[in-house]
């Protein structure tokens, strides 16, 4: 299985690696393992939703 850093997880997701770091130890990203002090997160994990927000769309700021 391929993974990405959380940097790369970051990049790829638009957030920061503080927030992978965060969803990956509440166990909200699928697959992810913690080596040592690194998250692996599997390639083709996506993104999980940011709890927060009610919309959950791509722009996110509203309808106007």
């Amino acid at each position: 299985m391929d993974y990405m850093t959380l940097k790369q997880a970051s990049e790829k997701w638009g957030i920061s690696p503080r927030m992978i770091n965060y969803y990956s130890s509440a166990g909200r990203i699928a697959g992810a393992e913690k080596m040592g002090k690194v998250w692996l997160i599997p390639s083709g994990a996506e993104k999980p939703f940011d709890l927060r927000r009610k919309d959950q769309s791509e722009g996110g700021k509203g309808s106007c």
